[in-house]
């Protein structure tokens, strides 16, 4: 697509300008309206534009509108979210990948010519009309406001569907993404524990090693103030709880 002529740029300028000295506080406020009704999903409609047009008449129309609703020319209390609304469209219009997508919606969208065919062959003057002059007919009645509005209708319904999708899409990996975080948040706990319990445990390393040699010397030698019971003498035939020995036969 070639460069635009400086000259022209300058002429069209000078056309607009001319134009919006003349526009009024209420087409302004009109124009704010417009743009917030629109369907949120279709840039196209923001900028009032049909789904053929090309990227000149992209630039060339939001120069147009923008200086109607800019919040430094209108006073409506919204003129900034309808000027962010109309930026936005835009730039998605510019977006090659983005002007792709819309565009392919368009093309989905055009089977309601496909459906007027059908519906036509109903009436057999019609058919005979359709079947004779096919093309020429189904170009003008692409050309038409029927057609034109079925179509945005078409549009919008197949890009609320793609949202809606993508939008369930985006909330699963979401739900996914937070229960591994979660789980990743309780793997590290666990291991923090384990951790601190290992810490603790060789923390008490000497300590329990010095108990073990003083339960160890224990078992040989009495600590020092501590009573320990008598020894019995199984010999001594008067005490009853002595334990003699059994003479084996």
């Amino acid at each position: 697509m070639g460069e635009s002529n400086p000259s022209t740029n300058i002429e069209d300028d000078l056309l607009l300008r001319t134009f919006f000295a003349e526009v009024s506080e209420v087409e302004r406020d009109n124009e704010v309206l417009r743009i917030l009704s629109c369907f949120k999903l279709n840039p196209f409609e923001h900028l009032n534009l049909s789904f053929d047009s090309s990227i000149d008449e992209v630039k060339k129309q939001y120069r147009k509108i923008s200086l109607m609703v800019h919040p430094d020319k209108c006073k409506h209390p919204q003129a900034k979210e309808a000027f962010g609304a109309l930026a936005k469209a835009q730039q998605l219009l510019l977006d090659p990948n983005e002007r792709d997508y819309l565009l392919s919606q368009v093309t989905s969208a055009k089977e309601l010519r496909v459906k007027r065919k059908k519906h036509l062959k109903k009436d057999t003057a019609s058919k005979m009309k359709s079947l004779v002059d096919e093309g020429k007919y189904d170009k003008q009645y692409e050309q038409s406001e029927e057609f034109k509005q079925e179509l945005k209708l078409k549009v919008r319904e197949l890009l609320t569907e793609k949202e809606w999708r993508r939008r369930k899409m985006q909330m699963r990996i979401s739900e996914e993404e937070g229960r591994l975080k979660k789980d990743e948040e309780e793997q590290k706990e666990i291991w923090k524990r384990k951790r601190e319990h290992e810490e603790e445990w060789e923390g008490t390393r000497e300590k329990r090693v010095s108990s073990w040699r003083d339960f160890m010397k224990g078992g040989k030698k009495n600590k020092k103030g501590e009573i320990r019971p008598p020894k019995l003498k199984t010999e001594d035939p008067n005490k009853s709880y002595v334990q003699r020995p059994v003479k084996r036969g």
